[in-house]
């Protein structure tokens, strides 16, 4: 990959010989209205579709080199329209009186009428920071929009993993899981490691090396994932890929609001209720404010008879999001934009395998978990000449605190607790250019700082006891670049790279009084700073083969950097670790709209230095380095309109991941935290192997379908309703005696109903249609030695909703 930088240096200098051969011309097969905004971004002039008609046409691709009044003259004609040039550069296409139609035979009748979807503006894929359409992403892009993720009431992050079979969770607990993608996993517990997932809101990065908030989804316009690695634009912690929430702006000039109400109850659980309100007000010409609130209570369904309590997992959520807009100048805004949310969870949502009652636990003490999350940012958008800017700067406070069971003995209750406090402060300038004459760019710098600390302890009844904790500081500065050529009509060729200096400095928290000097001395050249440079290099190449098909290759890295992890008593430091990754994949339509669509593809990554969880010999969960690994991946989506109002969709993916022969410093650790008695009988690298060739926490098999269907009843009320089953395969929890249990193989599935108008309108919803048990997560508290636990899913939930659009 040495050669990369000059790949992506020729891919900059080439723009001046394509534009001075004359305009590369290639668009898809769509509506008059969405070819015409691409037939302008790649001439460089100005193309309005007067006639709304005219603009829901459909007309063919337009390939080849031509002057763009060729371009746009042949695209009228293909509406049965005719272009009038207004100015230098800039053309309308406006209604001409369309030819005498000839006698239409039986053969020639047409085929099935493209849904609204169809005729809406292209997809803009926003992650991809710079304005390209679905179809010019060389990667796996899964675009949720907001109506189709409020279906059935507002929830979190589930209603993104219930829609995609590439993301899973490890479902420890609302503000507490973990998220992956595409078979890139590291470890269960919230501890020092970066996420292999990358998660923004908008431009900002939600968290750095905490779990996932699990912000409700409510007022969001869509919800892009892109599959890993990521590291080009989005640097350290997108090894799996990114998940970014986009929330809908305030709108100028525009006063609207909306409510939406729902109870529910559960199959031998208690009931809950949710309630969630937006409301937009312009200020003045130039200014709006945008805000919405959520507030949900989940009935417990988990029992703990030693307490004599039912239904103790109860958890409650409050959030909210603000957002001021302001037009400071023709093209430019400036958003601030403040949210929060806290989750309480009464108590832990796990299982004792084979309890009686079933959905019961055997711990002694209360557990659960508090979630507190605030951000803020600061986003100015605008433009000068053809190029865009954006900048945006903010700060996160993140705040967990977790509860587990940790007693000796039944007659010996024992309580630990873990805090993870996190402080980020982010920014990121960038400069884009979409496609004009056939090369678009764009370039951007950012910085991160970011100081977690990690504290612990134990608490009975006559004493609390503080434990090793760990800080860990990191700084982050950063240039990227990338750009796109079409080198001929329908072959796009895309290089970037992204250079990365960080600095990293941590140390131990209430860590006992070293015995000798020498120990001291050690504990303070481990604990030392120590910096590091990285480079991400990527490539790709996009072939657009027919109007609606189009094949790519592309090969991206990305990493994470190291860090310090607690051993029992003492701190240890575990190194950065990084992927490579290759995939091809195959692309025709556009997903939700039109007859057909499917996207599949297959990757390799060449995972080095893996980063994931084991147990300590004092239970607590460490981390280390597990040595390197590869993952092969394959998924495929795709949907399919049966007839008018009816929709199937559905997903796959397939893993497999295998870990190299583990290095010596795991092979210290999982003696360490191992009886003898568990490695009689073979040798220590084949106890070591028997738990770690299998990337922790990613099933090989995972799949779901979906059914839509939509009934006009009459001119103003409609009847929805979304069916969707999903199979989450076997995986293993991690490595070490007590990671290395089974869990997944079950089915999850949901159904909603609304009947209503555009404004009003009624909902039921059913999750878990078959009241599945299955075994989400297979370990509730890392103390739990000879207890087999598992973490059901809930059980059967009726919801009914009422919303109110205004």
């Amino acid at each position: 990959m040495r050669r990369v930088p000059l790949i992506a240096a020729a891919v900059l200098a080439m723009p001046g010989i394509a534009l001075a051969q004359g305009v590369a011309v290639s668009t898809r097969a769509g509506t008059t209205g969405d070819v015409a905004i691409e037939l302008a971004r790649q001439t460089g002039s100005s193309i309005v579709v007067a006639d709304p008609a005219v603009a829901r046409r459909t007309v063919p691709s337009l390939r080849g080199r031509m002057d763009t009044a060729q371009a746009v003259r042949r695209l009228a004609r293909a509406a049965g329209a005719r272009a009038v040039a207004v100015a230098p550069g800039a053309w309308r296409i406006e209604a001409a009186p369309p030819p005498r139609p000839a006698p239409q035979t039986p053969s020639q009748a047409r085929g099935p009428v493209p849904t609204d979807a169809a005729a809406a503006r292209p997809i803009v894929v926003l992650a991809s920071k710079r304005d390209l359409a679905i179809g010019q992403v060389p990667g796996q892009v899964s675009i949720l929009d907001g109506a189709s993720l409020e279906a059935g009431g507002i929830g979190g992050t589930e209603k993104i993993t219930q829609r995609l079979a590439t993301v899973t969770s490890t479902h420890l607990g609302s503000g507490r899981n973990k998220l992956f993608i595409r078979g890139i996993a590291d470890s269960s517990f919230t501890g020092p490691t970066q996420a292999t997932v990358g998660q923004y809101l908008g431009d900002l990065r939600l968290t750095y090396n905490a779990p996932d908030p699990d912000l409700r989804l409510s007022d969001m316009a869509r919800v892009e994932v892109l599959e890993g690695p990521q590291g080009t634009l989005y640097g350290a912690g997108s090894l799996g890929g990114i998940i970014r929430l986009v929330p809908n702006p305030p709108v100028l000039g525009e006063a609207s609001g909306s409510i939406a109400l729902g109870g529910s109850v559960t199959q031998d659980g208690s009931p809950g209720g949710d309630a969630a309100a937006t409301i937009n007000v312009p200020l003045s010409e130039g200014l709006a404010f945008r805000a919405n609130a959520d507030a949900a209570t989940l009935g417990g369904y988990i029992d703990k008879p030693r307490l004599g309590r039912d239904d103790v997992n109860r958890t409650r959520i409050l959030g909210g999001r603000a957002a001021l807009r302001a037009e400071i100048a023709p093209g430019w805004t400036v958003d601030l934009i403040g949210l929060g949310q806290s989750t309480h969870a009464r108590d832990s949502q796990y299982a004792t395998r084979g309890a009686e009652p079933p959905l019961s636990s055997d711990a002694p003490v209360q557990e659960g978990s508090d979630a507190d999350y605030a951000m803020g940012q600061l986003v100015i958008s605008g433009r000068i000449g053809d190029v865009r800017v954006r900048s945006t700067t903010g700060a996160v406070r993140q705040h967990l605190e977790e509860r587990y069971d940790a007693s000796l003995s039944e007659d010996a209750p024992r309580l630990f607790y873990q805090e993870n406090r996190t402080r980020m402060i982010a920014h990121e300038t960038r400069a884009w250019q979409p496609e004009r004459g056939g090369f678009s760019w764009v370039l951007g710098a950012s910085y991160t700082h970011n100081r977690t600390v990690l504290t612990r302890g134990f608490e009975t009844e006559a004493a609390t006891m503080a434990a090793t904790g760990v800080r860990n500081t990191i700084d982050e500065a950063t240039l990227y670049a990338e750009a796109s050529l079409r080198i001929r009509p329908g072959l796009t060729a895309t290089a970037g790279g992204r250079v990365t200096h960080s600095r990293l400095r941590g140390a131990g928290e209430d860590v006992g009084a070293a015995p000798t000097a020498s120990i001291a001395f050690a504990r303070a050249a481990v604990t030392a700073d120590r910096s590091s440079t990285t480079v991400l290099p990527s490539v790709a190449l996009n072939a657009e083969l027919l109007a609606d098909t189009s094949l790519y290759m592309r090969y991206q890295e990305g990493f994470r950097p190291g860090g310090f992890a607690i051993e029992s008593e003492f701190v240890r430091r575990f190194k950065g670790d990084r992927t490579g990754t290759w995939e091809f994949g195959v692309r025709h339509g556009r997903p939700g709209a039109g007859v057909f669509d499917v996207a599949a593809s297959v990757s390799y990554t060449r995972w080095r230095d893996i980063q994931a969880d084991f147990i300590d010999n004092s239970g607590l969960p460490s981390t280390a380095n597990i040595g390197d690994g590869r993952v092969w991946s394959a998924s495929v989506a795709g949907g399919v309109q049966l007839a008018t109002g009816l929709r199937v969709e559905a997903g796959a993916t397939w893993n497999q991941s295998k870990v190299d022969t583990p290095p010596t410093e795991l092979l210290a650790l999982v003696a360490r935290a191992a009886p003898t008695a568990d490695v009689a009988g073979f040798s220590l690298v084949d106890a070591t192997l028997a738990r770690s060739m299998q990337v922790p926490n990613i099933a090989q098999f995972s799949g779901r379908v979906g059914v839509g269907w939509t009934h006009e009843l009459s001119d103003d009320l409609r009847l929805s309703a979304n069916g969707w089953a999903s199979y989450v395969g076997k995986s293993r929890l991690g490595i070490g005696p007590e990671l290395g249990r089974p869990q997944g193989d079950y089915l999850d599935s949901g159904a909603d109903l609304r009947i209503g108008t555009a404004h009003y309108g009624v909902t039921l919803a059913v999750s878990n249609l078959t009241n599945s048990r299955g075994n989400r997560f297979s370990l509730g508290t890392p103390f739990g030695t000879g207890r087999d636990q598992v973490t059901p899913l809930r059980p059967r939930t009726l919801r009914l909703g009422l919303d109110a659009r205004f």
